[in-house]
């Protein structure tokens, strides 16, 4: 089936918030300055007075090294690799380096993990059991290696997701269906005090959490690098579920906006809606929070192509780009625009700024 896209375009006012039903939009923390922030100054007190050190630990483990590298230089504070390794049957072992102890339990300390594919999982889960015995105290080991028993360090532990995976699984389309994006949140936020969690596909998912949760978007980044390197005059959202974030990036630009009319028939099955849209002669950018196989990126493409559209450009926070995503998009758009949210090959936006704003508030929030 083709696809084209239904008009409804608006001309954004200029100066107006960045509001909306996304939580992303509605902290405090989303409101600073996009650029030149660092909140490492704001961080070295607390609500209660308290102090930390200014180099507070950023760890990862392997699947987010950069980010947290790029996070912690965001920050202010030092980036604390943890110990990860394979055995040879493929479990995972994770273990707080002996130079990092001190650091991680004298201060808050960020875990940077990405839920993405399934072995991403089990190291978050095995990264945040190892912050939190040692911020416990319980350094009880085989080998009798140091103190056994330490006082608690109390809360302060606070885990950014730079991709939530399975969050597209955010709802039961058939009796017996797991909600799994809904227990992945349960199981993560056993052991942390907060989580930034960075354009969440439906942040709703993640409602009735025990611990807080910032949802924070580099949608105002996204929106710098599309209005610096591609100058569109359209803002295309692919369905209606993303129009808000294209909406904000258009407001942000100064561009009109409109979106693609999308219906899901079933798991497999999209239908689009035709309906012509006054492209003629436009730079049109398709935004939204993932691109995965890119077909529907494609598809909106081709209808803008046919309507009179100079230059199609897509981007996005999350850049999966499975199934030969990439060569696909190739033969369709004029450029393909992602965060290092994940690892991929057209990673020209960072998403350290935006989870910097999520620790920002976490911390004036919980501690």
């Amino acid at each position: 089936m083709r696809a084209t896209v239904i008009v409804n375009s608006v001309t954004p006012v200029a100066g107006t918030l960045w509001t909306g039903s996304l939580g992303w939009l509605e902290h405090p923390a989303d409101n600073r300055e996009v650029a030149g922030s660092n909140p490492a100054s704001s961080t070295s007190n607390n609500k209660n007075g308290r102090r930390w050190d200014p180099f507070m630990p950023v760890v990862s483990g392997s699947n987010a090294f950069e980010l947290a590298e790029a996070l912690a230089n965001e920050l202010g504070w030092e980036h604390h690799p943890l110990e990860v390794r394979r055995f040879p049957d493929s479990e995972g072992y994770v273990r707080v380096p002996q130079e990092s102890i001190d650091a991680i339990r004298s201060n808050p300390v960020v875990v940077v993990a990405t839920t993405f594919p399934d072995s991403g999982i089990v190291e978050a889960l095995l990264m945040l059991e190892s912050i939190y015995d040692v911020r416990r105290g319980d350094m009880r080991n085989l080998k009798g290696e140091g103190d056994q028993e330490l006082t608690d360090s109390g809360p302060g532990i606070f885990l950014a997701v730079p991709y939530f995976g399975y969050s597209r699984q955010d709802k039961r389309f058939q009796q017996g269906e797991v909600v799994s994006a809904k227990l992945l949140a349960r199981l993560l936020t056993r052991r942390c005090d907060g989580m930034v969690v960075l354009d969440l596909h439906a942040p709703s998912v993640l409602e009735d959490l025990e611990v807080p949760v910032s949802f924070v978007s580099s949608m105002p980044e996204i929106a710098n690098h599309l209005q610096y390197h591609v100058k569109p005059d359209f803002v295309l959202s692919p369905d209606k579920g993303a129009i808000e974030r294209a909406s904000h990036v258009a407001q942000a630009i100064g561009c009109n906006f409109s979106y693609l009319e999308k219906t899901r028939i079933d798991a497999h099955t999209i239908e689009h809606k035709a309906k012509d849209l006054d492209v003629d002669g436009a730079i049109v950018a398709i935004v939204d929070d993932m691109i995965s196989t890119g077909g529907t990126i494609c598809k909106a493409s081709d209808a803008l192509r046919r309507q009179g559209a100079k230059e199609v450009h897509a981007a996005c926070t999350h850049g999966l780009f499975t199934g030969g995503a990439i060569t696909r998009l190739a033969n369709h758009v004029d450029g393909v625009h992602a965060t290092d949210s994940l690892p991929n090959p057209r990673s020209v936006v960072s998403g350290a700024p935006a989870i910097a704003r999520g620790v920002e508030d976490l911390i004036k929030r919980v501690l």
